[in-house]
């Protein structure tokens, strides 16, 4: 997985060119580092609401990764996993479509989500993936 994700940002001409004249007077090194320090101050400033809403939700922030090892336990169990994630949620290849039908019963990502295709198509056909909210 990347450190990073490319996002696009439309912005009017004359905001564009503000931003071009701080990076040109030194204040940023380019365009993007703008944009990322304007990012990382407005997270900072609404921390309280992001913790609160993850709490809230029953969310976990990070990195989540399910191996088949990992699910057959709770199908052992007879239970079924409700997954929210703030971050990157990775479903291992070694996962089948059935094993997830049996084991996940809600899946919410709030970030990057990669699963096998089969898996990938089964969740949306059971309408067991959410839109990450």
């Amino acid at each position: 997985m990347a450190d990073t994700e490319k996002i696009t940002v439309n912005i009017n001409v004359v905001d564009l060119g503000k931003i071009d004249l701080l990076v040109e007077e030194g204040f940023y090194t380019n365009r993007t580092d703008l944009i990322r320090t304007a990012i990382r101050k407005e997270l900072h400033e609404q921390k309280s609401h992001i913790d609160d809403v993850i709490q809230r939700k029953h969310k976990v922030m990070g990195i989540m990764r399910y191996k088949a090892a990992d699910l057959e336990k709770y199908r052992e169990r007879g239970e079924m996993l409700e997954i929210n994630v703030v971050g990157y949620l990775n479903i291992a290849d070694d996962v089948t479509a059935e094993l997830v039908e049996a084991t996940i019963s809600r899946v919410k990502v709030s970030g990057i989500a990669t699963m096998p295709k089969e898996v990938n198509f089964r969740l949306h056909d059971l309408n067991r993936m959410g839109d990450g909210t």
